[in-house]
């Protein structure tokens, strides 16, 4: 058995306090113990963001691109 009896009794007990099965309550457990934990190291992200800042991609000014956006969102053409 994976888990002792009185851990089993307790996670039992705690299912149906929520009103649900005991299947149901492991699997939101595990999925809210998934949301928890990061999805990538940190350092393996601050890496990727070092590595972006070291090129020079050509790019407008920004006051200019936002009023192009806002120009597109109020403009009466269709796609």
């Amino acid at each position: 058995m994976i888990l002792e009896d009185p851990e089993y009794r307790e996670i039992q007990r705690m299912a149906r306090a929520n009103r649900m099965s005991l299947a149901e309550w492991v699997r939101r457990a595990l999925a809210a113990a998934r949301r928890r934990e990061p999805g990538i190291d940190a350092g393996k992200k601050l890496s990727a963001v070092r590595a972006a800042t070291r090129h020079a991609f050509p790019s407008g000014d920004i006051g200019d691109m936002l009023a192009q956006i806002e120009r597109g969102y109020t403009s009466d053409r269709g796609p």
